[in-house]
């Protein structure tokens, strides 16, 4: 065994690449509690003031600190980045985007405009050479995909009957394995890949061998220039790490190789936490770090994911508000074994939040089990208690699927750690489809250029009652629906395609198996709004409203009707049929590279956006304003307390939406109790009873309405600077929202009661 291999176990995963091996081999679980934790030290709060001065500026400045304009980012194009050039030698954990801390680069493979818009907007300009350059000469994916758009997708993505498509920004979601980096080392991990590439096919070139041979060969590439990269550090990362600094900053310079050359929606991390705190456990033992030093080095680790950034366009900043990088990472599961694998590194990276504070980035997430150490639990919760900085998500649906070695690819999609890669495609708005049903196909807001109604899905008979038919809407929002699926799942072949041709992700993939598993991730907007209109339409009578042209522009309703989010099974009976129908309807469609078809209720904070391209609905929710987030209950439909809104998204099946079911709730503290011990033990009750009926994911804010409104009026109080809300998948600084989805987040449901 090679000596930085030194005590550790096992020999499966020093012959082959089998991380999840080495984990399973080595890691010490731990049912202990806090107590062990340490401060932060002198560096961390030197380094960590710093940092949040930039923070300060970059608000000052509009949102941006820096952008660049000059240099396309790529592995080598910039020399060594510190946070404090004076203070580098404090930073245990070295690398940034570009040449300066918070700057934004310039990254234009995904879309010339786009790059050039991103800049523009926060006042700098693009040097006009690579104009040129990316439009002339060199074809981008944004350019690629209008170029092959159909007129029938154009005018769907204009609608937002598909919406937020990644055509405009990189695709993210693909989980570089970045521990492969500080296990193996690059040298064998680019022999590993030189392999395959010799066993690729017998010699026929068909278009997949020949793309397959080209993408490891851009791959080899691409490991290469993360050696280079590591090298202007000063760092050799050809061999494995040696020691537990090694290993952390040889898979920080993978994931930062990811960032440099992509800026995908969702950069996660991944899961790292067990697999580091076996090499902090073994240095521990061999007396050469300290617990203080093991802490510090999360800490700075965890410092560095809370500085990437990109430069966004501003439709994408209203899809995705609040400046997200998605750089998941997932702390606690339990193995196949029944090992809970929990360790001291996962209160580590939580005790970041104490050390620095809240913070939205990265995206720490619970893979939850009631299973798990009662102390680890505790913790956990009293961490969400006081910083409303992280989500769950249920280990015991996940790993029946995944396995036990799974990262979050986003926000709560799950994915194999180097086995896997995810086709990431936004979503499709299941409300504006019902309104096509109703009205023949012709959309309620966009019109054509003589003034009538636009004519965006097929040209089916429009409902003529005066008052809605059950049966009648049902049938023919299948049929809509039937049309709706194909078209989604078309565009996304076709951006998924290009996404590989013009914006191929090299580094993340170079850490991926070469036989990889292809998941294509789909997505619903609009979920509870369609479950209570079809529940008023069947339970209550709905009353149609027309304007003079006989579309219906609103609705009446007359008595009541069971809403979902109350634990009533008329209404929640209707939501497991909606999900499982439109998954049925997606998985007719050949799906790009043939890669299996999954679905998410799921909306981000693009639930504004969506909203306001959609007209009155039959529930009552009136023309263009914001949806409810991901599947959560509609605005004022919870009527029965926070347990019963659990019940009701508990019982939409996982295995019908493998991209996930985002859950986001507000609770008033008084509501978890008056003491922080009574919060405590019933935000862990409330946890387990949620995920042991099979609910897959909830975000937890621990806060009053009264604390935003204050927030969103007072943005420059001191205790609001790093003021952490969780929204839909994701945490944001609540004063980094636009002030429409601050008024988004206070119209939300805050429990005062359980």
């Amino acid at each position: 065994m090679r000596e930085e291999w030194r005590n550790f176990r096992g020999n499966r995963w020093t012959d082959e690449i089998d991380v999840r091996a080495f984990i399973q081999d080595n890691y010490t679980p731990y049912d202990g509690d806090e107590s062990f934790l340490e401060g932060p030290t002198e560096a961390t709060e030197a380094l960590w003031n710093r940092v949040q001065e930039l923070q300060k500026e970059e608000r000052r400045k509009g949102g941006v600190l820096s952008c660049e304009t000059e240099v396309v980012s790529g592995l080598t194009a910039y020399g060594p980045g510190y946070i404090d050039p004076a203070r580098k030698d404090q930073e245990k954990i070295v690398g940034l985007q570009t040449d300066q801390p918070l700057k934004r680069a310039f990254m234009p493979y995904g879309g010339i405009k786009m790059a050039e818009e991103a800049a523009e907007n926060y006042g700098y300009h693009v040097n006009d050479k690579f104009h040129k350059i990316f439009t002339e000469y060199h074809k981008t994916h944004n350019q690629a995909v209008f170029d092959a758009y159909t007129p029938e997708m154009r005018k769907a993505r204009h609608s937002h009957i598909i919406t937020g498509l990644p055509d405009t920004y990189g695709r993210g979601r693909i989980v570089g394995d970045y521990r492969r980096v500080a296990l193996y080392g690059i040298d064998a991990l680019i022999e590993w890949k030189r392999e395959d590439f010799e066993n690729c096919g017998d010699g026929t070139m068909t278009d997949d061998i020949i793309r397959q041979r080209e993408e490891i060969t851009d791959q080899i590439r691409a490991l290469k220039g993360m050696k280079q990269m590591a090298a202007a550090y000063g760092f050799d990362i050809s061999g494995p790490a040696r020691s537990a600094r090694e290993a952390v900053q040889w898979l920080y310079f993978g994931y930062l190789a990811a960032i440099k050359t992509q800026n995908g929606a969702a950069m996660s991390v991944g899961r790292i936490s067990t697999f580091l705190d076996i090499y902090i456990e073994r240095d521990l033992r061999e007396g050469t770090l300290t617990e203080r030093e093991a802490q510090e080095l999360i800490d700075h680790l965890t410092m560095k994911f809370r500085m990437v950034k990109f430069a966004r366009i501003p439709s994408y900043n209203q899809l995705f508000s609040g400046d997200p990088v998605w750089a998941t990472l997932e702390v606690a599961g339990t193995g196949l074994d029944g090992r809970p694998m929990v360790t001291k590194n996962d209160f580590r990276f939580l005790h970041t939040l104490e050390n620095m504070g809240p913070s939205p980035e990265p995206n720490l997430t619970v893979l939850y089990s009631s299973r798990l150490p009662k102390a680890f639990k505790a913790y956990a919760a009293a961490i969400s208690i006081r910083t409303s900085s992280i989500q769950y998500e249920n280990d015991d649906v996940m790993k029946p699927v995944w396995g036990d070695d799974y990262s979050i690819c986003c926000c709560v999609s799950a994915t194999q750690t180097g086995k896997e890669m995810q086709f990431f495609g936004a979503r499709a708005n299941l409300a504006k489809c019902l309104l096509y049903a109703i009205n023949g196909g012709k959309d309620e807001k966009f019109t054509d250029k003589d003034g009538s109604p636009m004519q965006v899905g097929p040209e089916y008979a429009p409902i003529t009652s005066e008052y809605l038919d059950y049966g009648e809407v049902v049938e023919k929002y299948d049929r809509m629906m039937d049309w709706l699926a194909g078209l989604y799942v078309n565009t996304l072949n076709l951006i998924q395609y290009m996404h590989d041709k013009y914006y191929y992700e090299a580094a993340e993939m170079a850490l991926i198996d070469t036989d990889v598993r292809r998941t294509f991730a789909t997505g619903i907007a609009g979920f509870s709004h369609v479950v209570d209109s079809l529940s008023a339409i069947r339970y209550a009578k709905v009353k149609t409203v027309r304007a003079e042209n006989g579309m219906v522009t609103d609705y009446q309703v007359e008595g009541t009707f069971p809403r979902y989010g109350n634990d009533d099974e008329r209404a929640d009976a209707i939501a497991v049929w909606l999900l499982k129908t439109f998954m049925k309807k997606i998985r007719k469609h050949h799906t790009y590279r043939n890669s299996e078809p999954t679905t998410s209720i799921l909306t981000i904070t693009s639930n504004v956006v969506y909203g306001k391209a959609t007209g009155a609905l039959p529930d009552g929710r009136a023309a263009y304003t914001p949806f409810s987030p991901g599947a959560n209950p509609a605005y004022g439909a919870e009527q029965n307390g926070l347990l019963a809104s659990l019940n009701s998204v508990a019982k939409l099946p996982y295995t019908w939406a493998l991209d996930g079911i985002s859950n986001t709730q507000t609770i008033h503290p008084d509501a978890l109790g008056h003491s922080e011990d009574e919060r405590k033990e019933n935000l862990v009750s409330v946890l387990d009873g949620y995920f042991d009926q099979g609910a897959h994911h909830l975000n937890v804010n621990v806060f009053g309405i009264e604390k935003l409104k204050d927030a969103m009026e007072h943005p420059e109080k001191p205790e609001y600077a790093n003021f952490t809300i969780r929204v839909s998948g994701y945490a944001v600084k609540f004063i980094d929202l636009t002030r429409e989805q601050q008024l988004d987040v206070i119209a939300r449901q805050a429990h005062k009661r359980m």
